[in-house]
């Protein structure tokens, strides 16, 4: 099993679950809806072409030990809700632990995103994955910026990543 992922773990209305093949479909939607791209520049135009390449750097990351997005699946349904997990990333040529959310637009603004981000701090804290936790977010992102502040995260400084600026939000152990 790849490390620093939360597969089989499960929140309150939650499971996480490995992300395959089959969810590809279920997952296109978001990279349909304009909304989803507004805040991060240099996805590509087309809506399967950018759902295929964010699937391989998931697959990378299980394949490498680089943590990894887990698919969110509303219990007592078999009905993918978005993805969250705990990825290692560089940022300013360090290291660190960050809580990655994206939610499908029909499942936004129901506290979904905030109730997987709380899940993967908890574990990650719990298992002593490390002793901070980031989340980068695009410094428009209003909705993604009121997650890490509810699940306890401030903000750090901010940066570029991937040419889009972005703030560093952490939480401590």
């Amino acid at each position: 099993m790849p490390a620093y992922v939360l597969f089989n773990e499960e929140s309150e209305r939650l499971l996480f679950k490995k992300v395959t093949e089959s969810d590809f479909e279920a997952w296109l939607p978001f990279h349909q809806e304009p909304l989803s791209r507004q805040f991060w520049s240099g996805l590509p135009d087309d809506p399967k072409t950018a759902c295929r390449e964010q699937f391989q750097r998931i697959f990378e990351r299980y394949n490498k030990n680089l943590g990894g997005m887990n698919a969110l699946y509303l219990k007592g349904t078999n009905t993918l809700v978005g993805l969250c997990g705990i990825l290692i990333q560089v940022v300013d040529g360090k290291q660190e632990f960050e809580i990655g959310y994206s939610i499908l637009p029909t499942y936004w603004r129901q506290g979904f995103a905030f109730e997987a981000a709380e899940k993967c701090k908890k574990v990650a804290f719990d298992k002593q994955w490390a002793s901070s936790l980031i989340s980068i977010i695009q410094v428009d992102n209003i909705p993604s910026i009121k997650t890490a502040v509810k699940n306890g995260m401030s903000l750090d400084y901010t940066t570029t990543y991937h040419n889009n600026q972005v703030h560093i939000y952490r939480i401590h152990a």
